[in-house]
């Protein structure tokens, strides 16, 4: 089990880092128009929370599923859903992760997976884009935002797929899903900060049996970022 100045710390990551990988994971594929699914084998999302005020402790889930669809290159739309397996969370201690699993914090018997859907997609200039969508984790549904770079220009790989790519940025505050546990410090400050920040990388796929049309779209949908 943990100790207390562990559980905040994990409790916060986990949650969170949940969350955002779903926008960051879906947004990738939305430019380009028709199907898209994520490769959750190319795609990583971290997460990291102050400790004791003088530190940054990261962790990661490491399944997650998702899909976007499109209708050409008309970011509004635009629709993305995702899903996180809760039990695939992983801060490289074995004791932790199943502290971290119990009704202590995810709870993941009771809330297997965390979702997302997309609500809106808009232009930030510069090759940018702010990603809404409704999160639900751990019971809890709150609008979430996310700072979407990209998606890259379409490639093949040697199988005839075309694959795209996009980065994510969050903050969130974890207390607006109900994470709240955390202990004062002596010197004042707090064990557990409630900002997190959400780091997310993701690839999307078409399959070679879609068609050719595609990449075509998503080239030009790049070109007019």
């Amino acid at each position: 089990m943990l100790k207390g100045t562990n559980r905040g710390r994990f409790q916060t990551h986990i949650l969170f880092a949940g969350m955002m990988v779903f926008s960051a994971v879906v947004f990738t594929g939305f430019a380009y128009a028709d199907n898209w699914t994520i490769d959750p084998a190319h795609s990583a999302v971290e997460f990291s929370v102050r400790h004791m005020m003088v530190s940054n402790v990261k962790g990661q889930f490491e399944k997650v599923s998702g899909t976007v669809s499109s209708n050409g290159t008309e970011p509004s739309s635009v629709k993305i859903e995702a899903t996180i397996d809760t039990t695939s969370l992983n801060t490289r201690n074995a004791d932790r992760d199943k502290h971290l699993k119990s009704p202590d914090f995810l709870d993941v018997a009771k809330f297997p997976t965390i979702t997302f859907k997309s609500t809106k997609l808009e232009s930030a200039g510069g090759g940018k884009w702010k990603l809404t969508g409704d999160l639900t984790l751990h019971g809890v549904t709150k609008p979430v935002t996310l700072e979407v770079e990209g998606p890259t220009p379409p490639v093949k790989d040697p199988y005839g797929n075309t694959r795209v790519g996009a980065s994510a940025t969050t903050k969130i505050n974890r207390k607006d899903f109900g994470i709240n546990w955390s202990k004062t410090l002596e010197a004042g400050g707090v064990i557990v900060g409630d900002e997190v920040t959400i780091s997310i990388d993701v690839e999307a796929i078409q399959k070679a049996s879609v068609g050719s049309a595609t990449p075509s779209r998503a080239r030009q949908f790049a070109a007019a970022r």
